[in-house]
């Protein structure tokens, strides 16, 4: 097993002034599992009373008042299902779905449904893998629908390719029917399936499978990493026609073209300060916790902008840990203190009085709103930057910029607003 520290990387945020950060992400060459070893802790406070995110001259810590609320949240839902081909001519495609998985989630998360904010859910599959099974049709769920996003990131980061058969009808066929997608009229529901071989592989018509998703008004949205001839005689932009979604074709092997700006690296010290207000309970609750750290180490390891992209979408409601963390635990159900167990409470808890508790997770509350509304400050003028350099430089053409153009289009047409 090899520990790196994240300092180690001069690209990455994670490089702090004197190397204050002390967490170690470790891989395991065999396995490519990823766990973080907690070495030692120096909080340097002159420096980050200096470069925090807090704006200055404000009184730090003063004594809370409860503030749990309710935000506005619609019935309705985002569902975006990534079939990706990871067989062995696909590490490009792979790479590139890493770099822009934040970049997608915050562009679902400017979508909003008669002035609420939908649930987001996301699901992993991949396709044409040889390690996978023959009697599988080469497929496997990585992950289905869910709002756990750290979860998404850390099956993506995962994901290694492999030889391979590519059925794509198989693939949608399985992700229509085996998950829970929603009911609502105006639910946005869509597939994006990428790969680079024939689309009409395998033993299941692609073009029945298609219509079944479209009954239940799911969107089929076609990637072809190739050139752009050969998806057509190789049906992609057939499928997508049939789908009623988007067609698109891009080079996977082209290296992602990052914009850095002056203000990343205040929202990275913003998500130093954001993850000190998580307080996990439970029995996944200190993994879960830990995971939030490894997946802003995956983020890193790809690029700074990546790693941005990933504390704005931590700033916004999309990004939920109920399961594990208790500020977002109260937000759901205010009466959530007075059913948990003690033993599940973290140490820092244990004995202390329901009083207390309270007091704690609402400061914790309270801060956390403070961060995300500065993120949330420094986004929009990071925004403002990136579109100015894009106008300059022309537009992408890659698996995150395929995905987000048509998330657009799709939602102003059911009659989403996108707003910043």
């Amino acid at each position: 097993m090899q520990c790196i520290s994240p300092s180690q990387n001069v690209n990455s945020p994670f490089l702090l002034k004197e190397q204050v950060f002390s967490e170690y992400v470790c891989r395991n060459k065999t396995t490519g599992t990823m766990t973080i070893k907690i070495v030692s802790l120096t909080l340097l406070a002159a420096f980050m009373s200096l470069e925090s995110c807090s704006d200055s001259g404000k009184t730090q810590n003063p004594e809370p008042k409860p503030i749990f609320q309710t935000s506005g949240k619609s019935n309705n839902k985002i569902q975006v299902a990534l079939l990706l081909d990871t067989s062995s001519s696909m590490d490009g495609l792979i790479d590139q779905a890493k770099a822009r998985l934040w970049d997608i989630v915050n562009t679902l998360t400017t979508l909003k449904y008669q002035g609420k904010t939908p649930t987001i859910e996301i699901a992993l599959y991949e396709y044409g893998n040889e390690n996978l099974s023959p009697d599988s049709n080469y497929i496997r769920q990585v992950s289905t629908l869910t709002t756990d996003l750290d979860l998404i990131s850390e099956k993506l980061f995962s994901l290694t390719t492999y030889g391979g058969d590519e059925y794509c009808g198989a693939v949608i066929s399985e992700a229509t029917k085996k998950m829970d997608w929603g009911s609502n009229e105006s639910d946005m529901k869509l597939i994006y399936i990428a790969g680079n071989e024939e689309f009409d592989q395998g033993g299941t018509a692609y073009s029945e499978a298609i219509q079944e998703a479209r009954k239940h008004n799911i969107y089929i949205n076609t990637i072809f990493c190739g050139d752009r001839s050969e998806a057509t005689s190789n049906l992609w932009k057939s499928a997508a026609d049939k789908g009623s979604g988007k067609f698109f074709n891009i080079n996977a092997d082209e290296q992602i073209a990052y914009i850095e700006t002056p203000y990343d690296s205040q929202i990275w010290k913003c998500n130093e300060r954001m993850n000190g207000t998580y307080v996990q309970y439970g029995k996944i609750g200190e993994q879960k916790k830990q995971n939030q750290v490894l997946q802003d180490a995956n983020a890193s390891s790809v690029s700074y902008a990546a790693a941005t992209e990933r504390t704005v979408s931590k700033s916004k409601g999309v990004y939920k840990n109920e399961s594990w963390d208790l500020v977002d635990k109260v937000k759901e159900d205010k009466n959530a203190l007075k059913t948990i167990q003690k033993e599940e409470l973290p140490a820092q808890l244990q004995g202390k009085s329901a009083k207390d508790i309270e007091k704690y997770v609402s400061q914790k509350t309270k801060e956390r709103k403070e961060i995300q509304q500065k993120i949330g400050a420094l986004n929009i003028k990071r925004q403002e930057y990136i579109e100015k350099e894009q106008r300059k430089n022309g537009k992408q053409n890659d698996l995150g910029a395929a995905i987000k153009r048509s998330v657009i289009e799709l939602a102003k047409a059911k009659g989403y607003t996108v707003e910043q």
